[in-house]
C-alpha cells in the first residue's frame, strides 16, 4: 500500500519490505497503541499511520498514509490523541507533532491543512550520481578521521557530537545516549564501522552518519545525518566529510549518493550540496502542530 501511494504521488516507491518491518519494531514504538491499519471492505489495506515519541516525549513524529481523504483525516485525528496521551503520560503542559510529507502529496497537505497543521520548514531529496571513481579527499589539515565506533567512548562521543551539532534545528529532539544507542543497534541497515568522526586534539568536532537505506531501491549510499560543531563551521569539514563519502560509495559500486537537507538549517547547507554537484530530486515539507494538554 505505502509503495502504490508513494508511485502514485511521486513517481516511484520510495519504501521498502525491510523498512517498514522495522518502522513496526523500533525501539520505543508500541504497535498495539502507537500504529493503525485501516482495511477495506475486501480486506485489502486503505490507510496506515504511526506516532513515535522521540526523547523526553514532547516531540512526535507522525506518519500517515492514504489514498483516501476521509481515512487520510480520521488516521491525523487518531495520531494527535496518541500524541496528546504521550505526553501526559511525561507531565507535559503541551507537545509538538511533526509530519513530513511531500510536496506533491495533495491529499496529507490538505488534511494536516485542516487540522490546523503549518508548515515550519522544507527539505529536498539531494544525489548525486557516480558514473566513475571519485577522488578521496585529503584530511582537513589537523584533524584526525576516526573510521567506525566501535567502543562505548566512541560511540558516547558521536551521539554528544550529533546532539550539539544539531540543537535547535526543525524536528531535533535530543534523544539520551541509551535511546540513541538502541535505536542505532536495531536498525538493519545500519552497522557502526558507517559512523565517520573528524576529532581535533582528541574532541569529535563533526560526524558522519551512513546507512544502507537506498541500497536495495537505488544501489546508492546514504547519508543519514553530517553534523558540525557551530564553532568548527566554515572550515571544510562538511565538504570533506561529503566528498569521503562520494568516493567510499565509488569505489564500493554504488550508483550514487543521497541525502535530505533542511534548506531552513541555520548553515547554508542546501548550497554545499549543490556546490559538490549534488541535484535536488524530491521535495519535502515539514508540518508541526502545538497541542495544549491543558
Amino acid at each position: 500500500m505505502l509503495a502504490a501511494y508513494n508511485e502514485a504521488v511521486v513517481g516511484f516507491a520510495d519504501t521498502t519490505l525491510e523498512e517498514v518491518a522495522y518502522c513496526i519494531d523500533r525501539p520505543g514504538f508500541d504497535p498495539a497503541t502507537d500504529g493503525w491499519l485501516v482495511l477495506a471492505a475486501d480486506g485489502r489495506p486503505a490507510g496506515y499511520a504511526t506516532t513515535l515519541g522521540l526523547g523526553d516525549r514532547q516531540l512526535l513524529d507522525v506518519e500517515v498514509t492514504s489514498q483516501y481523504p476521509e481515512i487520510a483525516g480520521w488516521l491525523v485525528d487518531r495520531t494527535l490523541q496518541r500524541a496528546a496521551e504521550m505526553g501526559r503520560e511525561r507531565g507535559h503542559v503541551e507537545v509538538i507533532a511533526d509530519v513530513f510529507a511531500y510536496r506533491a502529496d495533495e491529499i496529507l497537505r490538505a488534511q494536516l491543512s485542516n487540522h490546523d497543521f503549518t508548515t515550519g520548514t522544507t527539505y529536498h531529496r539531494m544525489q548525486i550520481d557516480h558514473d566513475s571513481p571519485a577522488a578521496a579527499p585529503d584530511a582537513p589539515t589537523g584533524f584526525t578521521v576516526r573510521r567506525g565506533a566501535f567502543d562505548e567512548s566512541t560511540r558516547r562521543a558521536a551521539h554528544n557530537a550529533i546532539n550539539e551539532s544539531f540543537r535547535g534545528q526543525f524536528g531535533w529532539a535530543a534523544a539520551p545516549y541509551d535511546e540513541w544507542f538502541e535505536r542505532h543497534e536495531d536498525v538493519p541497515i545500519f552497522d557502526w564501522s558507517q559512523l565517520t568522526l573528524l576529532e581535533l586534539d582528541g574532541r569529535v568536532v563533526a560526524i558522519r552518519d551512513c546507512n544502507d537505506k537506498y541500497l536495495e531501491t537505488d544501489n546508492c549510499g546514504h547519508i543519514g545525518m553530517l553534523g558540525v560543531l557551530e564553532e568548527f563551521r566554515g572550515r571544510g569539514l562538511a565538504t570533506f566529510l561529503l566528498r569521503d563519502a562520494f568516493a567510499h560509495h565509488a569505489a564500493t559500486g554504488r550508483a550514487g549518493t543521497i541525502l535530505h537537507v533542511d534548506t531552513n538549517n541555520p548553515t547554508p547547507a542546501l548550497d554545499l550540496y549543490l556546490s559538490v554537484g549534488m541535484t535536488p530530486t524530491v521535495i519535502f515539507d515539514g508540518w508541526r502542530r502545538v497541542l495544549s494538554l491543558n
